[in-house]
């Protein structure tokens, strides 16, 4: 299986920023895809930014020219770089994760997410 922790959420002000970072650890074979999601309270959670093993990136229409998503393929770890932050941006960030590891049961494929770490942007 595979373990995310993220780390680096916290308080800052409106127009702040904000480094998350999250690590990747197990018996993974392959991780076809690392991301950020976030969830706001009573809100759906969403995709923020994801990058693939081939290097492609998506950012969702909210975050455009303001966060940016960056992968250690080698390391297994993903950095989310928040810059211009607003209120709205407050939320609960998610690291996620598809990926090919094993257990004790054998290998597969599957989807991971990590704890979460909260983002709060002072208005």
């Amino acid at each position: 299986q595979v373990i995310l922790v993220e780390s680096g959420g916290g308080l800052v002000q409106d127009g702040g920023s904000l480094k998350l970072s999250c690590a990747a650890s197990g018996d993974i074979i392959n991780i076809a895809a690392l991301g950020w999601y976030r969830q706001a309270p009573g809100s759906q959670r969403e995709r923020v930014a994801t990058t693939t093993a081939t290097g492609m990136i998506a950012y969702a229409h909210f975050v455009k020219d303001r966060f940016t998503i960056s992968k250690d393929n080698a390391k297994n770890t993903v950095d989310l770089q928040m810059n211009s932050l607003k209120p709205e941006d407050t939320a609960v960030y998610y690291c996620h994760a598809d990926a090919f590891a094993c257990s004790g049961h054998g290998c597969h494929e599957t989807e991971y997410w990590g704890q979460g770490t909260q983002v709060t942007v002072s208005s």
